[in-house]
This record gives C-alpha cells, structure tokens and sequence, in this order.
C-alpha cells in the first residue's frame, strides 16, 4: 500500500481528496501546511508521494520543495488553479513531478499518482546515470594525467604508463583511479 502525504490548508478540500486516495487504496497522511519542519521530517513519515492541493504556490512553498527534493527526493504531485507558465516552470524545478490544473476527478487521482511515481523513478535514473558519467569522466581524466606523467619520467609510451599503473593498481589491490589519483597529488606536491 502506497503511503501518500496529503497537504492542503483548505480542511474541507483536503477531507475530501484524503477519502479519495484511501478509497483508491492509499494510506493518507493529511498536514494542513507545508513547512520547512514537515521537509526535514519527512525521513522520519518516509511517504511513497506528496500531494499537495493549493490555489496558487508560493516562493516559500517552492522552496521548501526544492530543499526536499535536494535532500529527500520524493514524487510530488501538485493540484492547483494556477496555471501561469512561470509557476509551473518554477514548480517543475522546485521537484513538483506532475501539476495538475483544474481540480481533479476522483476517479483521475490513480492514473495521476501512477504517472508522478513513473515519471520521478525516470528522473532518479537519469541523476543517477548522469553522476556516474561524470565519475568516470573524472576518472578518466585523472588517469590521462597520471598517464602522461609517467610517461615523461620514466620515457615510456602511452600504452607502457597505463600498463605501468595498471600493475601498480593491482599490487596494491586499489582501483587505477586511486592510484592515478595518488600519483598526480605527488607529482603536484613535487612540482
């Protein structure tokens, strides 16, 4: 059963959506306002979704949002009247994974739910593919350095320094970035 967090300062319209999603087969968690406490206390609730229905965000909604999504990234599906292009741009880099405009028909609040969670696992891929890239964009570069080092002091071609800290990596037992890494720190220290 998938935990929602519900947040709505409007009493009636969250009592209302709340009976949707625990009719759709949610566990609701209801909280009247977004804060900056409820964002960092949201490990401790740990929802599977945010839902948060508002008329119109405001800057210090969005970034609390954007605090959250940096540090406990979760889908959010918003559900307001505004359907200004800058809010919804601001929305979508706060971490809001779908906007919903207009209201929201009970029977809706399943399918929207099910894109927001599909939606936010496609972003969590991409960040993480991303960060591994650009490890090993760093990698790489660090072992060219270290490569090219090697290869001025010893007098050695490009495929002989790579097998020279490849062997020194594995005597060790460390990976070649580590080592790479250890040997441009040295060859800076020493100038």
């Amino acid at each position: 059963m998938l935990k929602v967090m519900l947040i709505d300062e409007n009493g009636e319209r969250r009592g209302k959506l709340a009976g949707s999603l625990r009719e759709g087969g949610y566990q609701v968690i209801e909280n009247g306002a977004i804060s900056l406490e409820l964002m960092n206390g949201m490990a401790t609730v740990a929802p599977d979704v945010i839902i948060i229905d508002t008329d119109s965000p405001d800057r210090d909604m969005l970034e609390h949002l954007c605090v959250m999504s940096r540090t406990q990234p979760r889908p959010v599906v918003m559900l307001t009247d505004d359907d200004n292009d800058a809010t919804i741009r601001q929305a979508i880099r706060s971490g809001v994974t779908s906007y919903v405009v207009d209201g929201i028909a009970p029977e809706r609040i399943r399918p929207i739910v099910q894109v927001a969670l599909a939606r936010f696992e496609e972003d969590q891929a991409m960040r993480h593919n991303l960060e591994t890239a650009r490890a090993q964009l760093t990698e790489r570069k660090i072992i060219e350095r270290a490569k090219g080092f090697v290869m001025r002091q010893k007098g050695v071609s490009e495929d002989e320094a790579y097998a020279l800290l490849r062997n020194l990596a594995m005597s060790r037992r460390q990976k070649l970035a580590e080592v790479a890494h250890q040997l441009v720190g040295m060859a800076e220290l020493l100038g």
